[in-house]
């Protein structure tokens, strides 16, 4: 948070990375190595942010904050499906319970019924991101709209129990946090993906960073200021 903004960046969990102790890698296999610390410690030293707190939720954590917030709301112009995730929703807006709503955020071979055909709309790493952001700030949205009865302590502790954080994060600072962010509109969460292009190298498909868009785009989160426009 910074101004009275905040701001999300996404890094893609095939992002090319130099991981301590284990040499050229998959960011995503830093946690494998070495769990939350040596994941931190990568993401320090590949891409210069500081990280002052830590927080992990599993799949069924997701899926039990969804249900606890009651659902999340999104339109969908087509019916869309993913049958390795589980998606299988209808067009029109629909209510997403937690399983649902996991499916969605999980898709990696989205779909969707156009002109009586399926067809793969986004299904690559980098347009699941930009559902799981879609699906973060409508949450957000619902969370924070008028008349929304929202027990925020009740939640934090909810919250707190389907996680796995640093010992710096109390029930109290999940708390002021969630007041803070609350005190927030979605227009002024601003969210990015760092900018990479597919590379296969050696056999193995990476992604790597896409120069100078990826640095001027860690230059300005690590300094809490506007990611730069697109293009």
């Amino acid at each position: 948070f910074t101004g009275g903004r905040a701001q999300l960046l996404s890094i893609p969990r095939d992002l090319k990375v130099q991981i301590p102790g284990q040499g050229t890698q998959k960011i995503n296999a830093a946690y494998v190595f070495g769990g939350p610390d040596l994941l931190v410690q990568t993401i320090q030293d590949n891409l210069g942010i500081p990280i002052n707190n830590y927080i992990e939720i599993d799949f069924v954590g997701f899926a039990h904050v969804v249900d606890a917030l009651g659902g999340v709301t999104l339109a969908f112009d087509y019916p869309a499906r993913d049958l390795k995730s589980g998606l299988d929703v209808p067009a029109g807006t629909q209510t997403l319970g937690g399983e649902m709503a996991l499916a969605y955020a999980r898709s990696r071979s989205y779909q969707e019924l156009r002109d009586g055909g399926w067809e793969s709309v986004n299904g690559s790493d980098i347009g699941r991101t930009g559902r799981q952001q879609e699906l973060l700030l409508t949450m957000f949205d619902q969370a924070t709209s008028p008349g929304k009865a929202f027990n925020l302590p009740g939640f934090a502790s909810a919250f707190a129990d389907q996680i796995r954080a640093d010992s710096g994060l109390s029930v109290n600072v999940l708390v002021e946090l969630g007041r803070a962010v609350l005190g927030l509109d979605s227009s002024e969460i601003d969210t990015k993906t760092l900018p990479v292009v597919i590379s296969n190298e050696g056999g193995v498909s990476y992604v790597v960073r896409t120069e100078p868009d990826a640095t001027n785009v860690l230059a300005t989160f690590s300094a809490g200021e506007p990611f730069p426009a697109e293009g």
